[in-house]
């Protein structure tokens, strides 16, 4: 692979840029296994060819001391912010560019204006809403932007980006401190279904806050990029800068608050009993509760006047969120990654209690196991699963769903998705939270890569977990739908039609792909970790992913990203023939009955044997002067030298000659189709005539010299009754019923149908009433 390295974000990637970039179109080769060339830019001296950091690598850092003050009762946030923003570039900056992401929710917002809608036969009133529109006054309201003296500064808003201008250039390796006053109302998140805000719970009348992207944030600037400036639509989540903070939250006396880092004033804002909880927590080999269910069902029941501030800071992190409400219950116990301790904790309400209370807290355990094992160890003091009926991730904090039955029941479904998600959203601690790729840009190495690892700590917590993404065979149904319905991973995040397929788990399956099929576990761990150790804390690209692979491993994959990443093509290599072949014994005997079998069995034909059944008297038999030598003449006759000339070919051998004539190798000759488009490696498996199997695997190079049809010749020992292409399903091929030699029916079920209702009962709650 050319050392060419850095991915500019102008280049979003698609279809026509890919064939475009063919190095010898309209040829059956010299284009799949070509060098990416081109279509990534060149090293420099930020970063360098290997993919790693260069040495004059720099980024951004942003400190931040926030005052935030919770409005139950009015449903608003109050806030102000001291930011102290580091130029660490080599570049003066004029201006600073901020993300104001809650303006998403704002009626007149981009993302609202540009989705399409149409007219249901059954309209639901989100469906309305979207049309007709929310009187909410939702969006951020700066109340006013100073620097550190209290002069204001000017600053224009465009949708979800703020541009504040400073009064003099901040020059590099200068820093500046600003100060941000600002509010906004708090939206209903069931309805508006933004990142945070509030859920209602009517029952008893209380809310649940999760309070995420909230506070006017700086953008990243960055050596690839300039300002990463790109609007918040709701899709494409962020990048934000590393740095510190300080994060003072004022709400109701009676809630509990979760937030990303380590609270610095429990003795204040805890009960004694919970405060006594939470010190035996640090060293408990289980879930300890601090809060547990009979306080916090009591705590629904009545609502505290007064308020508490709740403080807490934060090392080296991208983003800061939190949860308060009064309606939680909280469980903790200590985990150690190399030796340091992390707490593992969850926040909960009581109707997910019967399901968070037994895996959460465990499986935040697990995934910091998991993911450091694969990655780098855990760095922060804390990881926290907040059950918040929904999916969201931020440092050291994050938001899952999972509720049960009233009856305290759940599915086996329920059980496994609660365990997923849990994994996934605490799993975005790696990536994009310290690995901080550019989530707004390239959502496939946020969601890619985590989705990945999200598999790998699937199948660590139970060999037979049910996971829906990462098995090759689970992307089939998505890569073989029409190319008018794909597009290219490596696409903007607003520009995809099939999010989840194409961001989530095409990515993950051809990370596992390339992990168990084309380069093995070894190299591809090394590699993978390597690249997590080398852009920890820092800004990666997807070229800085591509070249760190490669780098450390010695293996060109070039063609690999070429066609998992760059192109819709999928996976259809068909086995179209195979043919046998023995070497010749050049012993008449053998050789001539053979002969006399495959004549014999090229002469039998319909018409003869009718013919013969009709009794019709045929010119030879009725005028014998026809016959001559050649009617008598026995052509498979075995002649009285045949032993002589044998004999006198095998002493013509040499000593290599006469060991491959020993052999008795039974020869197969394979023909291979690639109907798909995305060359991969040939899995082959043989089955022999004394039922045993043997598997070959061939490179995907050998598509090199033809990427369209091989031929490829097996020596095999053993005679062969059945060839099988990719027994294990482990190439994502969209089409089985052409991978196997002789061919096998594809057979499916179906059954007689009766329109019935459906038990409302699950399998928990039916094995409860039988018992």
């Amino acid at each position: 692979m050319k050392k060419l390295l850095l991915l500019t974000a102008a280049l979003l990637f698609n279809a026509s840029i890919y064939a475009q970039s063919l190095n010898n179109p309209g040829s059956n080769h010299g284009n799949k296994f070509e060098q990416l060339g081109t279509m990534l830019s060149d090293p420099n001296y930020y970063r360098s060819a290997s993919g790693a950091p260069g040495p004059a690598y720099w980024q951004q850092r942003a400190d931040y001391e926030i005052n935030a003050e919770l409005d139950e009762k009015n449903l608003r946030l109050n806030g102000s912010e001291t930011i102290t923003y580091y130029n660490n570039s080599p570049d003066p900056l004029s201006y600073l560019w901020v993300q104001l992401d809650e303006n998403q929710n704002k009626a007149t917002s981009d993302n609202k204006l540009t989705q399409t809608s149409k007219i249901k036969e059954k309209m639901t009133l989100d469906d309305f809403s979207d049309i007709i529109g929310r009187n909410d006054d939702l969006g951020v309201k700066i109340i006013k932007i100073t620097d550190e003296k209290g002069t204001p500064l000017p600053y224009v808003i465009n949708n979800t980006m703020l541009r504040i201008d400073l009064p003099v250039v901040l020059k590099p390796k200068e820093k500046y401190k600003l100060k941000i006053t600002w509010n906004y109302n708090i939206s209903d998140r069931k309805i508006v279904h933004g990142r945070g805000g509030y859920e209602y719970f009517p029952q008893d009348d209380n809310y649940l806050f999760t309070i995420t992207q909230w506070f006017p944030r700086l953008a990243v600037y960055s050596d690839f990029q300039g300002w990463q400036n790109k609007q918040f639509e709701g899709r494409g989540e962020f990048a934000l800068v590393f740095g510190n903070y300080k994060v003072n939250m004022t709400v109701p006396a009676d809630h509990v608050v979760g937030a990303t880092g380590e609270c610095q004033n429990y003795p204040q804002v805890l009960s004694a009993t919970s405060l006594k909880r939470w010190n035996e927590a640090q060293t408990a080999k289980a879930p300890l509760e601090i809060i547990n269910l009979s306080e916090a069902k009591s705590a629904i029941t009545k609502k505290a006047t007064g308020k508490k501030t709740w403080t807490y800071v934060a090392e080296n992190v991208r983003d800061f969120a939190w949860v308060s409400s009064r309606r939680l219950v909280w469980d903790a116990m200590a985990t150690y990654i190399d030796g340091k301790k992390t707490m593992a904790m969850s926040y909960y309400g009581p109707e997910a209690y019967p399901i968070y209370s037994r895996y959460s807290t465990k499986v935040v355990a697990h995934t910091l196991k998991s993911y450091s094992k694969h990655t780098i160890p855990y760095p922060y003091p804390v990881a926290i699963s907040v059950e918040a009926s929904n999916a969201m991730e931020y440092p050291m904090i994050c938001f899952n769903h999972g509720r049960a039955e009233k009856d305290g029941s759940y599915t086996e479904s329920l059980k496994y998705g609660v365990i997923s998600v849990i994994i996934h959203e605490v799993g975005h601690n790696f990536f994009p939270m310290i690995v901080n790729s550019d989530e707004r840009q390239w959502t496939w190495m946020d969601e890619g890569l985590n989705t990945f690892c999200q598999f790998m700590a699937e199948q660590e917590w139970d060999n037979n977990y049910p996971s829906q993404r990462g098995p090759a065979h689970k992307i089939v149904d998505y890569m073989k739908m029409p190319k008018d319905q794909l597009e290219p991973i490596m696409t903007n995040s607003e520009n995809i039609v099939n999010f989840g397929p194409n961001a989530y788990a095409k990515p993950a399956t051809a990370l596992n792909i390339l992990r168990e099929t084309i380069m093995g576990r070894e190299l591809f761990d090394y590699s993978f970790k390597e690249y997590a150790t080398r852009w920890a804390f820092k800004h990666p690209t997807p070229a800085d992913l591509f070249r760190t692979m490669e780098d450390a491993s010695a293996v060109d994959l070039d063609w690999f990203w070429r066609g998992w990443f760059f192109s819709t093509d999928p996976v259809d290599i068909s086995l179209n023939d195979v043919r046998y072949y023995r070497m010749n014994s050049m012993k008449q005997a053998i050789e001539n009955a053979e002969s006399k079998k495959t004549y014999d069995k090229d002469n039998k034909y319909l018409s003869r044997e009718r013919n013969k059944a009709e009794g019709i008297k045929f010119a030879i038999e009725q005028d014998t002067s026809l016959l001559d030598f050649y009617n008598k003449f026995d052509r498979f006759e075995v002649s009285k030298t045949a032993d002589e000339q044998f004999q006198s070919y095998y002493n013509s051998l040499g000593a290599e000659e006469k060991k491959i004539y020993e052999s008795k190798k039974n020869f197969y000759e394979l023909e291979f189709s690639n109907l798909g488009g995305l060359v991969m490696p040939l899995i082959i498996e043989w089955t022999f005539k004394d039922g045993s199997k043997e598997t070959d695997k061939i490179p995907a190079y050998v598509w090199r010299k033809n990427e369209n049809k091989i031929t490829k010749v097996f020596a095999k020992d053993k005679e062969v009754v059945s060839v099988q292409l990719d027994p294990s399903r482990e190439t994502a091929d969209i089409d089985e019923s052409n991978n196997s030699w002789p061919r096998k029916s594809q057979s499916t079920r179906f059954e007689l149908f009766k329109e019935q209702q459906m038990p409302a009962t699950n399998p928990m709650q039916q094995s409860k009433k039988q018992n």
